[in-house]
């Protein structure tokens, strides 16, 4: 019969480790997001306008879906924003989970909103575009 193998348990403890710091960083950046949501709605909206990333009849809607969608994050479930996140969770190395989750809502449900005309640019240049305004705001 065959050894079982055993997990190297300094292996284990560094993805551990590794794990905790980034849920760690998770859940610090989504508590310090309650405080900047208004500035941060604010200029998220203007930058995709400014960039011609987002077409808008109404500039202030567009800024206001994007308030809701900080909310919705704020008080989402860990399942619910791994679900949101899913489809763009290899866009980029290290993604700051305020932008991804931000760049989710742009890209499959900012399409519907009755004041977007269109969104343009690549999912990349949508994550960028938001990730600047995040950085701007919360630092990490």
């Amino acid at each position: 019969m065959g050894k079982t193998g055993r997990p190297n348990t300094r292996e284990f403890n560094i993805i551990s480790k590794i794990e905790s710091q980034k849920e760690h960083a998770r859940k610090a950046a989504i508590g310090m997001l309650r405080e900047k949501i208004e500035p941060l709605s604010n200029s998220v909206a203007m930058k995709l306008v400014e960039n011609n990333l987002v077409e808008t009849t109404n500039k202030n809607s567009l800024e206001e879906a994007i308030r809701r969608c900080l909310d919705i994050l704020i008080h989402a479930e860990d399942f619910e924003i791994d679900y949101q996140l899913a489809p763009l969770r290899q866009l980029v190395q290290n993604p700051n989970v305020v932008s991804l989750y931000l760049t989710a809502f742009v890209i499959e449900k900012l399409i519907d909103h009755k004041d977007v005309v269109d969104i343009f640019g690549s999912d990349e240049d949508i994550y960028r575009c938001i990730d600047q305004q995040v950085e701007k705001y919360m630092p990490e």
